[in-house]
């Protein structure tokens, strides 16, 4: 068997980026190791994770492309399913998200917008697909 069980951003500061994503998607925090590296948020099935970037170059000798709000995002996104697209992105900007798109109504029913983290990785905060 093959679960999907986490993502992992590589973050400049795992403490701030963990409290950001407390503060405004409302998730719990599951662990920060003691050297400040490493931390995990409950936000249901799968992990939402954090690496230092330290840590990560630990990891990929070769190295990685690092996140920044300077840049384009990657082509890549995280989403989160929400009831209030709207209020969910008022309480995100409110804690340094930036916004990237206003909620926009799809033509299949389901509300969008996308805003960027702390650290440039691009969100989606959606409605359920119906």
């Amino acid at each position: 068997m093959i679960k999907f069980g986490y993502t992992i951003l590589y973050v400049e500061n795992v403490e701030e980026s963990v409290l950001f994503y407390e503060n405004a998607f409302g998730f719990s925090r599951k662990l920060i190791t003691p050297e400040n590296d490493y931390g995990e948020l409950i936000t249901g099935e799968t992990t939402l994770s954090f690496a230092s970037k330290t840590l990560a170059a630990q990891n990929l000798k070769d190295g990685f492309i690092e996140s920044s709000l300077e840049e384009k995002p990657f082509a890549t996104e995280i989403g989160f399913i929400t009831d209030d697209v709207p209020e969910t992105v008022q309480k995100a900007t409110s804690f340094g998200a930036v916004l990237v798109k206003e909620p926009t109504q799809k033509p299949w029913g389901q509300v969008v917008a996308y805003v960027r983290d702390l650290d440039g990785f691009l969100i989606e905060i959606c409605t359920e697909m119906q």
